[in-house]
């Protein structure tokens, strides 16, 4: 199985990544984020540089491959915590991993604005710098707009939403658990 888990930036996708890879013996959790750091590196002072690392082509279909290899390696599940919100993406990503022939479950865990600039907020990306914890704060501040016109354009019609606005980690591990199970 193949778990994508989208949502706004500071939803808690990397926490529930790891509570899930703990709960479920024998998966692995893929975060796209390093691939995205490794074309901004490759990248960087080029002329063809673009600022979000999910306009490059090479980073979604390294996505796909990394996932799919993956998969095959371990013959198990595949946790991956990534926001996507530009639907032609998530359709160039999604539609090569659902054609594997593996159960694929897009899942959206959708936090309320008001409980999203708290967490936010909250957040200590590196709890021994205040400056990179800032910039990342930031970066999610600004990127709340975009997942609220996603989610009511496309987003939420097309996965699984888990409302964590009011649950704790746990609960939001429990809940995603439980979803996992009846549909398996």
């Amino acid at each position: 199985m193949i778990v994508w888990l989208n949502g706004p930036f500071g939803g808690g996708k990397s926490t529930l990544a790891s509570g899930l890879h703990e709960a479920l013996t024998g998966s692995v959790v893929a975060d796209p984020e390093y691939v995205g750091s490794l074309l901004r590196q490759s990248m960087a002072g080029h002329a063809l540089r673009v600022r979000d690392y999910q306009d490059y082509p090479a980073w979604r279909r390294l996505t796909v491959q990394l996932i799919t290899e993956l998969h095959q390696l371990t013959g198990n599940t595949v946790i991956v915590p990534m926001t996507l919100l530009k639907r032609a993406y998530a359709d160039e990503i999604l539609g090569p991993l659902a054609e594997l022939g593996t159960e694929l479950r897009h899942l959206v865990l959708h936090v309320d604005a008001e409980r999203l600039g708290a967490r936010i907020a909250a957040s200590r990306e590196y709890p021994d710098d205040d400056a990179r914890s800032e910039a990342v704060r930031s970066h999610r501040r600004r990127r709340v707009h975009d997942y609220e016109q996603a989610a009511a354009e496309w987003l939420h019609d097309a996965a699984r939403v888990i409302d964590t606005s009011t649950l704790t980690p746990e609960q939001a591990l429990q809940a995603t658990l439980a979803h996992l199970n009846n549909i398996r």
